[in-house]
């Protein structure tokens, strides 16, 4: 019998939103377009988003949003721009919530940043957020989110009916508030392994190339 991380949701429409908006203020320059492998950042969480079976992914994109587009294949995404990016990511939220399929049953959220997300881990996340998991006896969660040996971390993974929650948000980091909010709705999934770094500084940077080596 296939694992929960090799089945992919089945009845049920499902959406990666990439939130990759951000002006790189403190690295100085745009970290989408960081090299990073064969590519930069953003191409490896975009190849990461296409193994993951999702039916529709939006990209959202606002700092040096035209110099991503030229740079990086955004094929199979309905890039979403977003004039308000300096507000944080709530409004890169909001802007690709309202470009989602009118049926959409679940969305995830992905770092623009985070190329160390696996597709497998957002499949078991999907499959937790619908099902509750083996045996679960607390019904059908809102939220789904991954909790690593450090601590809990993206992707995070939120049914239909708290979207409207989801596009309210302000700020930056507002989507953690709603998880403390929502604390009786949320389910985690237990991921091995560390959070896996998003890029903020050059020392982040760093961080993920190594990990990157490591993974070689």
């Amino acid at each position: 019998m296939p694992s929960l991380s090799e089945r992919p949701p089945a009845k049920h429409r499902t959406a990666g939103l990439i939130l990759a908006a951000g002006a790189s203020r403190r690295l100085g320059r745009p970290k989408q377009l960081l090299p990073y492998g064969h590519g930069v950042l953003l191409d490896a969480v975009l190849a990461t988003a296409r193994d993951c079976g999702f039916d529709q992914t939006v990209l959202a994109l606002g700092g040096s949003a035209g110099e991503v587009q030229r740079t990086v294949d955004t094929t199979g995404c309905r890039v979403v721009l977003n004039p308000d990016f300096g507000e944080g990511c709530s409004s890169s939220i909001a802007a690709g919530l309202a470009a989602l399929h009118p049926d959409t049953d679940a969305v995830v959220l992905l770092l623009g940043d985070q190329p160390g997300v696996r597709a497998e881990s957002v499949r078991a996340l999907l499959e937790l957020l619908f099902t509750g998991g083996p045996g679960s006896g607390r019904g059908v969660p809102g939220i789904a989110v991954c909790r690593y040996e450090d601590g809990l971390g993206h992707p995070l993974a939120f049914a239909r009916r708290m979207f409207p929650a989801l596009a309210a948000l302000h700020g930056d980091k507002a989507v953690w508030k709603l998880l403390e909010q929502r604390g009786d709705d949320v389910a985690a999934l237990p991921v091995p392994g560390t959070v896996p770094p998003d890029v903020d500084t050059e020392e982040d940077y760093r961080r993920v190339l190594a990990g990157l080596e490591g993974a070689l």
